[in-house]
C-alpha cells in the first residue's frame, strides 16, 4: 500500500512571538533543537515514507523557506494556501488530489508543531495505523493518554477494544471512538482524565484518500466540488488562478467539526473511527508554557522548580527563582526572587509574561496589528 503523509504547516504561530512572526514562523524555527519544527517532522516520517510522496500545505510566506529547509520534498508537493481555511480543506485537498490517481492511497496528517521523543514507537503505532486506514473505509485517529486535566486540547472519548483490528495492527490495541470534545473545563477535563476512557486529540489522522474524499462529500458538499476542480487543474498552467479563485471559497472549519464530529454520531460500529495510543512521548508546542515543559525534561511534579534559560547564554544566575523559561540569546541572565515566567527577548521586542498566561501572547499580535505594527508580526 502506499502512503503519503500530509505536513499541515500553515499556521502563524502567534503564541510564540516575537521570535514567530509571519514570515518566519515556528514551524520554521528551531525551538527545542538544532533542527527546525518542519524538519523534525519530516525526519520522522521518512522511516515510512519516501520523500517523494510527502504533501506541505503551507502559504506564501513560508513555502520557499520550507522548500530551503526541505530539499528531499518535491518542490510541486509544497502547496501556499491562497487564504487560511482551517485543517478540514487542507487535509481534503491532498485527498482530492491523491484520488485522480491513486484512491486507495493511505493519507497521514501532522501537525508541523509536534515534538515527538519516541520515535520509534512513533514508526511502530503509524505503520499499525496506515494498515487499518488501509483495510477498509476506516478513519484512525491517533489518542495520547493524558498526564493532566489539560483543558487546551481537545479530547477523543474511547469505547471499547476493536478485537477484529489486532491482527492488521500488530496487536496494537485500537479503541473504537464515542466522540470528540473540543477543550473542555478544567472540572470535565479532570472527570476525562479519571475516567481512563478519554484520550488528548493529536491532531494525527489516517485515511484512505477515498474513505476522506467520501466524507468530504456527504459532510462538506459545497466544498468538495470547489476542491474536486483545483484538484482537476493540478499540474496545469491554470492552477495558481483556479486555486487562489476557489479555495477562498471553501468553508473556513477544522477537520475536526467537519467530517469527525459528524461522522462519529452514526455510533462506535457505524462510524468506523478507531484510536490508537499515541504513547510516544508527544508534546505539542502551543506556546511557551509546553516548551518550558519540554525542554525542561521532568515530571510535573518537578516542572514548577525547573529554571529553562537559551542555551547560548554566557552566564545564567537564579537566586530563588524557581519555574522560569528565559530567551535572551548573548545576554547574561539574572533571576533573583521570581516565579513561573516567560520572557523572550529579539533584537525589536521583548515578551514578559507568566507560564499559566502564555496561551494569551497570540492578543499580543492582535493589538500590534490594531496599531498598524506590521513590521513587528
Amino acid at each position: 500500500m502506499k502512503f503519503a503523509p500530509v505536513i499541515l504547516a500553515g499556521g502563524s504561530g502567534t503564541r510564540f512571538w516575537p521570535r514567530s512572526r509571519k514570515s518566519r514562523a515556528k514551524q520554521v524555527l528551531a525551538l527545542d533543537s538544532e533542527q527546525t519544527m518542519i524538519q523534525q517532522a519530516l525526519e520522522r516520517l521518512l522511516p515510512l515514507a519516501d520523500a517523494a510522496d510527502v504533501w506541505v500545505i503551507t502559504n506564501s510566506l513560508l513555502d520557499e523557506t520550507i522548500a530551503e529547509q526541505l530539499p528531499e520534498v518535491t518542490r510541486e508537493h509544497i502547496l501556499s494556501e491562497p487564504a487560511a481555511r482551517n485543517t478540514a480543506p487542507a487535509c481534503a485537498l491532498a485527498a482530492f488530489l491523491l484520488e485522480k490517481t491513486e484512491p486507495d492511497t493511505v493519507i497521514g496528517v501532522f501537525p508541523s508543531d509536534q515534538v515527538v521523543k519516541d520515535s520509534a514507537r512513533f514508526t511502530e503505532v503509524i505503520r499499525a495505523g496506515v494498515a487499518l486506514a488501509a483495510s477498509g473505509d476506516k478513519i484512525v485517529v491517533l489518542g495520547v493518554p493524558p498526564t493532566r486535566a489539560e483543558t487546551g486540547y481537545g479530547y477523543i472519548e474511547q469505547g471499547e477494544t476493536a478485537e477484529t483490528t489486532t491482527r492488521i495492527t500488530g496487536g496494537i490495541a485500537a479503541r473504537r471512538v464515542k466522540r470528540f470534545t473540543e477543550k473542555p473545563d478544567k472540572a470535565r477535563a479532570e472527570q476525562f482524565v479519571a475516567s481512563g476512557d478519554y484520550a488528548w486529540n493529536s491532531g494525527i489522522f489516517l485515511w484512505s484518500a477515498r474513505t476522506l474524499t467520501g466524507a468530504i462529500r456527504e459532510y462538506c458538499p459545497a466544498m468538495a466540488p470547489l476542491l474536486e476542480k483545483i484538484a482537476a487543474a493540478h499540474g496545469t498552467p491554470d492552477f495558481s488562478r483556479v486555486f487562489a479563485e476557489l479555495y477562498t471559497q471553501c468553508e473556513n472549519i477544522s477537520i475536526d467539526y467537519a467530517v469527525l464530529e459528524p461522522r462519529s454520531q452514526k455510533g462506535e460500529a457505524g462510524a468506523e473511527i478507531y484510536c490508537l495510543p499515541g504513547d510516544f512521548a508527544w508534546n505539542d508546542l502551543g506556546c511557551w508554557a509546553a516548551l518550558h515543559e519540554d525542554l525542561a525534561g521532568c515530571s510535573p511534579e518537578k516542572l514548577a522548580f525547573a529554571n529553562v534559560f537559551d542555551e547560548t547564554d554566557p552566564l545564567c544566575v537564579s537566586i530563588d527563582s524557581n519555574g522560569n523559561y528565559v530567551y535572551a540569546p548573548g545576554k547574561v541572565i539574572a533571576l533573583v526572587g521570581v516565579h513561573d515566567l516567560v520572557v523572550v527577548q529579539t533584537n525589536d521586542a521583548l515578551l514578559i509574561t507568566t507560564r499559566d498566561r502564555s496561551q494569551e501572547v497570540g492578543k499580543v499580535v492582535a493589538e500590534l496589528k490594531k496599531a498598524g505594527r506590521e513590521d513587528l508580526i
